[in-house]
This record gives structure tokens, sequence and C-alpha cells, in this order.
């Protein structure tokens, strides 16, 4: 063989492949070389908000504590239809209140047309009892809901420790004077018994005054809390001791605002009937278990399969 034909043959054995030959099926049409493919776009889930808990009912006896510029109590009447609202200030007059909160005035003629009632210079740690009954006999509470929003003594110290100190013992005082204004609870207790409520925001030094403990060694009983959510309440704003706090102009309302800050409500019972209302919903759910165990066994039974009690005298556990 010449040396050019081999030369020929040697070209020909080592000719590489085209990338498009190499890429073809075997009747000759070409195979598409697919990209990675692009992740889908994953739905975009938008936040789930849980719908803000309001623990009051229009026909409830409402005493409201420590209200200043008194724009919870008239969200009360005027949004939510409570109609037998009370709304206490440490002020004495209308005419302080006004001084220190001058959207105050409104807020009163609104709740007093609405058919609740405005009282100054009540002080929750000192506070008579909201009671009735016949001369002779033991008076009773008439109060379904007792609410002291954001309590706070004001500036009595720049200490923390004392602060803290000082509001415990605002707190203690005011469960001690408020459980003898809460009516007698419901028998049998079939809905939540009458009750106190405090919110507070969520963080320091708010959370150093251990409100839980204090309301247990008062004679209370934690019943639950929820996430206080200010829209819930149209027309309420957070109120500071101090009063409304101007911008550095001098014009409108400076500072931060209480109603955009994360707070908690608690929930406090008393003692007994914290008790009754635990028994009563741990008898409730052994109730359900019992009828949810009867009706899974009426729907084995109706679907052929034999309870315990029913087996065919033929069974044996060897079939």
């Amino acid at each position: 063989m010449g040396k050019a034909k081999r030369q020929k043959l040697h070209n020909k054995k080592h000719k590489q492949i085209s990338p498009s030959k190499a890429l073809q099926n075997p009747n000759g049409s070409s195979i598409q070389k697919s990209g990675a493919e692009k992740p889908k776009p994953k739905p975009h889930k938008q936040a789930q908000h849980s719908a803000p808990t309001v623990p009051f009912s229009p026909s409830e006896n409402i005493l409201l504590i420590g209200e200043g510029d008194l724009s919870f109590a008239r969200s009360l009447i005027e949004h939510h239809k409570c109609t037998n609202v009370t709304a206490t200030v440490l002020e004495p007059s209308l005419a302080v209140l006004e001084e220190k909160y001058p959207q105050a005035i409104e807020n009163v003629r609104v709740i007093e047309e609405g058919g609740g009632k405005v009282m100054y210079g009540v002080d929750a740690g000192k506070m008579k009892a909201w009671t009735k009954g016949k001369k002779g006999k033991e008076k009773e509470g008439i109060m379904d809901r007792i609410v002291f929003n954001f309590p706070h003594v004001g500036g009595k110290s720049t200490d923390v420790n004392r602060q803290v100190r000082y509001n415990q013992e605002l707190l203690v005082s005011f469960f001690t004077h408020a459980i003898s204004s809460l009516r007698p609870a419901p028998k049998p207790l079939s809905t939540t018994p009458p009750s106190i409520i405090v919110t507070l925001f969520t963080n320091p030094p708010y959370t150093l005054w251990n409100i839980r403990d204090l309301a247990r060694h008062s004679g209370l009983a934690v019943h639950t809390s929820f996430r206080f959510q200010a829209a819930a309440y149209p027309g309420y704003r957070h109120a500071r001791t101090l009063g409304v706090v101007k911008s550095k102009k001098g014009e409108g309302e400076g500072g931060w605002k209480g109603e955009e800050r994360e707070a908690r409500s608690y929930v406090f019972v008393r003692k007994e009937d914290g008790e009754l209302w635990n028994a009563a919903a741990n008898a409730g759910k052994r109730k359900r278990g019992e009828e949810e165990s009867d009706s899974e066994s009426d729907s084995e039974n109706r679907s052929g399969e034999h309870s315990e009690a029913e087996e065919p005298d033929d069974w044996d556990e060897k079939k």
C-alpha cells in the first residue's frame, strides 16, 4: 500500500465526530440539547394575621381604670356597641383632664351620649368596690370585666429597679381592690367567668413586672392571654401618663405611638372560678372523647367489622 493511501486511512480513522452529528438519532433527526430547567417561581404567601380578640360583649358591665384620654372607652361604645361602660380617670376633674389631653372632652361627650359614665379622681390602688346589696347583707360585685390598659405610675424614678417595684406595688393594690367588684360567676359555668384584664407592652421593663405571679399572690388565676391589637378599637390612641407630648416644633403629637408597639392582654379570674372553669373544661373534653369513641365504634360496626363484645361464636383467634 502506498504511503499516501496509508496516510489517508489513518486520518479517516482518527477523524473527530462533530458535536452536531453526535446529537443525532439513528434515523438522522437531530436531538435538541435541553438546558437546565428553571425552577418554577413559588406563589407568594401572604402573612396570616389572626383575627383580633375583643373580650367584650355589648351587654356586659365593663369598668375601665386609668383611661387617660378616654378614647378606648369611646371605641367600646361607638364601635363595639357596649352599653354599660364606666370609665374612670385619675385626674380630679374634666378641666384638668382636658388640659392634659385636649381630645378628652369630645370623647367624654360621646361616652355620655352613648349611655356610659365617666368618673374622676379614681385611684386604681385605692378605689372603692362597685357592689350592690341590701343593708346587713354581704354585698356582691357588679362588674363582668375590669380593665386596666397600660398601667404605669409615671416618672417617680429613673432607676429601673425602683420603677419595677413601684409598678408592681400598683398592680398588687389594684388586684386587691378590683376583686371585690367582680360579679359572682354564673352557675353552671358555661361562659368566661367575670375577669380582670391588664394590658402591657411585651418588652422590658414591663416583662420584669412578672404580672402573672403578682396576680396569683393576689388571689387570682391566669385564665388566658392574647395579643392586644389597637386596630380592633377604631379611634383608640395610646395616652401617656404625662399627657400629650408635643413635637420639637411644638405642633401635634411627638414621640413614639403606643398603639403601634407590641402589647399583650392578660385575663385573670378568681382562683375558685378558675378551678370551676378548668373542671368544666376537662369534663367537656372527656365527654367529647367518649362521644368520638362511640362514634368510631358505630362506624366500624356499620362497615361490617365487629367490636370485641360482638364477635361471632365461631370466631377463632387462630384463623
